[in-house]
């Protein structure tokens, strides 16, 4: 039986997010184009004899024991094996928190799809995803790895083949942004009907045709930092910029590395923001 493990937990980046209603249950019905980037957290699992989960990080503003949804995760598939042992968690933050990169959610997908092999539970892909998605509304993405179209509250998930491949320039303000909060702040507009997605694109300026996201309506007018920045991207060569979930990531996606590291050395030098240049996976 294996001991322990190392994982990758990739983050995120919407390409599309559109919010199309508001639930009975108070959740947003959803329509989202979802795609991993290789910028990740390292998510270390030990099995231990003694009894109890133990979840540690070295990002502040990261919760450790029960509010952290990585325990919680573990608890979850823990109640379902025989295993009387305990289990440590242990994460390597390179995600910014709270940044609208789904860091949180990857690192509780690592630590269900981790559990599931070294315990041996067996459990599918799917009945990991449903199990996901009582955690956290990012967490299915996250176990299905595959760039992905999310409906619902992010649950029902339709992979997306043809994407090309691009280059990631991420900037973060150094603003934490609250989903909720911008959630709660969210006018709804009528919608006429949803545009198709195509089921191919040609090259990375092709698929700047689909990007938009409804949460810049609340998020920049509180925070114009973020509107400064997509100018900033689209002018270092950027095909196009685009905040990130609820951000306050912004991201700009360009074609070729090259361009990409110029514009991230530049916004590096300009301001103390936290920026990554990273590739789609």
């Amino acid at each position: 039986m294996l001991k322990s493990l190392l994982l990758q937990a990739p983050a995120k980046v919407n390409y599309r997010l559109d919010v199309l209603s508001r639930r009975p249950d108070g959740y947003h019905e959803l329509r989202m184009i979802m795609q991993r980037i290789n910028l990740c957290d390292q998510v270390r699992i030990i099995l231990q004899e003694s009894p109890g989960i133990t979840v540690t990080c070295d990002a502040d503003g990261v919760p450790d024991g029960e509010g952290n949804i990585a325990w919680k995760a573990a608890r979850m598939l823990l109640d379902r094996s025989g295993f009387t042992g305990g289990v440590a968690i242990d994460i390597l933050k390179n995600i910014p928190v709270a940044a609208g990169l789904g860091g949180g959610s990857s690192d509780c997908a690592a630590v269900l799809l981790g559990l599931n092999e070294l315990l041996g539970l067996g459990l599918s892909r799917e009945q990991l995803m449903t199990i996901g998605v009582a955690l956290g509304a990012d967490v299915p993405f996250f176990v299905f790895q595959q760039t992905a179209l999310a409906e619902g509250i992010g649950e029902r998930l339709s992979p997306l083949h043809g994407l090309p491949t691009a280059w990631v320039v991420l900037v973060n303000p150094n603003l934490p942004v609250s989903t909720a909060w911008v959630y709660q702040n969210l006018r709804l507009t009528q919608r006429d009907g949803l545009s198709t997605i195509p089921d191919s694109f040609a090259d990375v300026a092709a698929l700047c045709s689909i990007l938009s996201n409804d949460l810049e309506t609340v998020t920049i007018p509180a925070f114009p930092v973020i509107a400064a920045i997509k100018a900033q991207l689209v002018s270092l060569g950027a095909h196009y910029s685009l905040m990130s979930g609820s951000g306050p990531t912004v991201f700009g996606l360009f074609s070729d590395e090259a361009t990409a590291q110029a514009a991230g050395e530049v916004l590096k030098s300009s301001q103390d923001w936290f920026v990554s240049v990273v590739e789609t996976i």
